[in-house]
């Protein structure tokens, strides 16, 4: 096992071994064992009780919080005609067709969200081993394969996060910075959490979300109450 570091012990050894704070004590907590010297990111991560093998509990979507990330997203749009033109005038960083499938194919990864009309799926498809394992390839759940690509950047802007169980049904996301003032963190961790819980699959019976944890950057997870996230 790694050995922590005196800052994480530190921090750590604020936090009262398994309980589970209400959601504005473990806020207020956060920003006080936060002890990064940069804006550090806070992640929201939760445990459900589920089988991700089994394709309707395989839970994958995106969420517009109400107070964003805080990060900056530099936006890619495959697109053409009209629509190349509406990704740009909504503040696209980058947009084009098959001048950036070629750029991606040669090494080019300068940029944190793809979105893709339907019609250039046939050549995006092509950049799946490199866009797929980055988390990266457009997918029509999470409303990056669209012909309203307007909309999609404008929601990306607004501080739109796509979620995604992993292999052991956990789902982890940013939720904002440290700097976020603390009702603002909230808001924005009740707000993922009231999805997952309106997204349970109706195969899953008894305790769906087995709990969740509000962290910084390299601080310490905190346990949440999840009656507070109500």
């Amino acid at each position: 096992m790694a050995k922590k570091g005196k800052k994480l012990q530190t921090a750590t050894s604020k936090l009262e071994a398994g309980k589970r704070y209400e959601v504005s004590e473990a806020v207020k907590l956060l920003k006080e064992v936060s002890y990064e010297k940069f804006d550090a990111t806070v992640e929201f991560s939760c445990k459900l009780d589920i089988d991700p093998r089994q394709a309707d509990q395989n839970l994958r979507g995106a969420i517009v919080l109400p107070h964003g990330t805080g990060k900056t997203q530099r936006i890619l749009v495959f697109a053409k005609g009209d629509k190349a033109k509406a990704a740009e005038a909504a503040g696209a960083t980058y947009v084009g067709s098959d001048e950036y499938v070629n750029k991606v194919q040669e090494g080019w990864l300068d940029f944190d969200v793809v979105v893709a009309t339907p019609d250039m799926m046939g050549q995006v498809g092509r950049l799946g081993r490199i866009l797929g394992p980055r988390g990266l390839m457009p997918n029509p759940k999470t409303g990056t394969v669209t012909m309203d690509v307007e909309k999609a950047v404008n929601e990306i802007n607004a501080g739109k996060v796509e979620y995604r169980t992993d292999k052991q049904g956990n789902i982890q996301i940013p939720v904002g910075k440290v700097s976020f003032n603390e009702t603002d963190i909230i808001d924005n961790v009740k707000s993922i959490y009231a999805r997952i819980v309106k997204i349970r699959p109706a195969t899953v019976k008894g305790i769906y979300v087995k709990n969740v944890t509000v962290s910084s950057t390299m601080g310490p997870g905190i346990k949440v109450d999840l009656g507070s996230l109500e």
